[in-house]
């Protein structure tokens, strides 16, 4: 059993940045350790390499940390832990000098300042990008930078199936058990087929999302909520699952798994959504228009389609000159044409609400640790309180750096204090046997799917929750029986995944009985 001082599981924004700072900070104090950088595909396939927009921050001297601040709150309908949106907007410009630092190439004007842009719910320019692929030009400089370390072993293709804890030495463990503790992770090698135990002293999650839940996602195919079903089964405490963005603008394009984004920043550019008449809309709902926050154009859309029994709606950027859309959105063009021959600065852009983000997760303190000792959790995989009932456009990636670093200072302040018990076994797979009915996990999976869609959606109801939580009881019980019979699988952990993740959303959404945000029941309307 290798034994590590750190192990990484997710290679996005998160997992990277806490790991460069680890690396770091004991290479610059010549002390050896070894960390285990751990992801299930190759290292760059994340939900942070398919983040278009950019990244929030105060930037300029007409913008303020006041401005942020209340911005985040109005977004998150005042569900956000203000302290939390304090620490991380003040927090901010530093973490975004150390991105810079390590080599992210933000998009600048021709006097050498940065080219701030401004994006839906925020009241001045202050998004850093990089054309229309942010996300994925700060992987690239983070995935560098992690590499030029000799203390970091980097396991692709390597699935973490579940979190060691007392439970596995023989004792009973609950969500009222003190002083629970992680000990690190069983793992499903892909090229072997085999679990392997990776002990560690400290353990961060940072697994991103849960889009894979949905029918349509804008999300990669890896987001089925690993990290947050391994930490519930855990013990870890878990909230605000019922709040999930929907992004109001991905490319209508059916059966095409995930969903292309057509990011924020087009709006903020200019774009303007319209119905299939060419009439605008978004006056009927919010001031705001087309730039209103995520939750309210999510929904203005959901209903024009259903008032108007259309299946989109339209964003139009025909009067936008062609060079600045070549210019700032290249990717987003090239995808329009090749994809749907749709030339984007001549004809409007099919578009429809995905699912984009979870607001909830596993629950963290302001150092990014759980309530079990040695775990951390960063990214969307977590939940500070910074988001509240919806997350403003461009503070996801913002988010995942400042509670990494935090993560990163208080796990280098307790190195050292952390014991490993003797006994702890490997993973038992006796009287298992290789799935051969995997069409019962991919039939399960579609019905999942379909059942999260309808019932679990943009807009709710009291009836379609509780039908959601009758169908999915019986898939429940439908797969446990499977796991206990079958050898580990990745499809078959991937459901045992997505079914814990609906579960906590569905649970959630039933509890919250105020509209707030994201949640949005029909039956709480006065």
């Amino acid at each position: 059993m290798p034994t590590y001082d750190f192990i990484v599981i997710g290679s996005g924004i998160a997992g990277l940045s806490y790991t460069v700072k680890v690396a770091d900070y004991f290479q610059q104090r010549q002390i050896p350790v070894k960390i285990a950088l751990i992801t299930k595909t190759v290292a760059e396939e994340t939900n942070t390499k398919y983040a278009q927009g950019g990244i929030a921050t105060v930037w300029d001297s007409a913008d303020s940390f006041e401005k942020h601040i209340e911005d985040t709150m109005v977004a998150g309908d005042f569900v956000s832990d203000r302290k939390v949106v304090e620490i991380v907007v003040n927090e901010a410009p530093a973490r975004l000098k150390e991105l810079i630092a390590y080599g992210t190439d933000f998009d600048r004007q021709a006097d050498g300042s940065f080219d701030l842009v401004k994006e839906g719910g925020h009241s001045d320019k202050r998004i850093l990008h990089h054309k229309d692929s942010t996300g994925n030009e700060i992987e690239r400089a983070l995935l560098a930078k992690v590499k030029s370390y000799t203390s970091v072993d980097f396991f692709t293709h390597y699935f973490a199936v579940d979190l060691i804890t007392q439970h596995h030495l023989g004792e009973k463990v609950t969500k009222d058990t003190p002083g629970k503790k992680c000990f690190g992770v069983y793992v499903l090698n892909l090229k072997t087929n085999k679990i392997e135990t990776f002990l560690g002293k400290t353990t961060l999650l940072a697994t991103g999302g849960i889009g894979q839940v949905y029918q349509s996602t804008t999300n990669p195919t890896i987001a089925t909520g690993d990290g947050i079903s391994m930490a519930y089964r855990a013990k870890a405490f878990v909230q605000g699952m019922e709040f999930i963005q929907f992004h109001p603008t991905a490319l209508f394009n059916p059966g095409k798994k995930p969903s292309f984004l057509i990011s924020e920043a087009v709006r903020g550019h200019g774009g303007i959504l319209k119905n299939q008449d060419g009439s605008t809309f978004m006056e009927k709902y919010d001031a705001r228009l087309s730039l209103a926050p995520r939750d309210i154009v999510a929904r203005a859309i959901d209903s024009e389609m259903k008032k108007n029994g259309t299946d989109h709606v339209f964003l139009d950027t025909c009067h936008i000159p062609k060079e600045e859309i070549l210019q700032h959105f290249p990717m987003i063009y090239d995808h329009c044409l090749q994809v749907l021959g749709i030339d984007m600065s001549q004809e409007m852009i099919p578009v429809v609400p995905a699912q984009h983000y979870l607001c909830g997760g596993i629950i963290v303190n302001e150092h990014s640790q759980t309530n079990i000792e040695n775990l951390y959790a960063a990214g969307e995989c977590s939940f500070t309180g910074l988001h509240g009932a919806n997350r403003l456009a461009s503070n996801s990636l913002l988010e995942a750096i400042v509670y990494a670093h935090r993560a990163f200072e208080k796990s280098v302040s307790e190195y050292g204090t952390q014991v490993l018990p003797e006994g702890i076994p490997s993973w038992n797979d006796e009287g298992t046997r290789h799935p051969e009915e995997m069409v019962l996990v991919t039939e399960m999976t579609r019905e999942l799917e379909s059942i999260m869609s309808n019932y679990v959606g943009i807009v709710r109801t009291d009836r379609r929750l509780k039908r959601a939580y009758d169908r999915l009881e019986l898939i429940y019980l439908e797969h446990e029986e499977l796991y206990r019979q079958s050898k580990i699988t990745v499809p078959l952990c991937e459901l045992r995944n997505m079914i814990n993740v609906a579960y906590l959303i569905i649970k959630h959404a039933r509890a919250q009985r105020e509209n707030k945000g994201l949640h949005y029941n029909l039956d709480l309307i006065l």
